[in-house]
């Protein structure tokens, strides 16, 4: 694990909201073709909250982001009676392997706690095993928007940040 890396508020004013909004949509833009870079970016923006559902973090190491993930009210347009949502879990490549992602899940978990979220829901198509490790469980496996996911879900408590 890397010890210099800071979790911090991402805000939509932010140097690098920009940044962050093009690996979210590198990663995640095919999910919603009919959404314009532009578009994307712009709801990206919305999602930079000052606390509770929606709040974006970034995984910081000295003055460059490395890493983020969010907490939004809306990540699965086919499954809209479940919220809130871990979303958009990204770390660079060059930057896996050390512990980030699962620092931003412990993050985005402490953020919904603090805001009385004690169950909320994620999809993944491919790291189920992550999130298990961190104390989530299957859901459900459905196909969305071409995809293999699998839904997972988790309960919070103090003891469990």
């Amino acid at each position: 694990m890397i010890e210099n890396i800071a979790i911090v508020r991402l805000q939509a004013d932010s140097p690098h909201a920009r940044t962050v909004a093009g690996w979210t949509h590198d990663a995640w833009g095919h999910l919603h073709p009919d959404t314009s870079a532009t578009e994307y970016r712009r709801a990206f923006y919305a999602q930079c909250g000052e606390g509770g559902v929606p709040s974006v973090f970034v995984a910081m190491h000295e003055a460059s982001p490395v890493g983020t993930a969010s907490l939004v009210a809306d990540d699965m347009s086919i499954r809209r009676e479940l919220t809130p949502w871990l979303a958009s879990v990204f770390v660079l490549p060059e930057w896996r392997g050390h512990g980030i992602a699962s620092r931003l899940v412990q993050r985005v978990e402490a953020e919904a706690l603090a805001h009385g979220i004690r169950h909320f829901h994620l999809y993944t198509p491919d790291q189920q095993a992550l999130y298990r490790r961190l104390g989530w469980e299957d859901r459900e496996a459905l196909t969305y928007r071409g995809e293999s996911v699998t839904v997972m879900s988790r309960r919070l408590d103090a003891s469990t940040i």
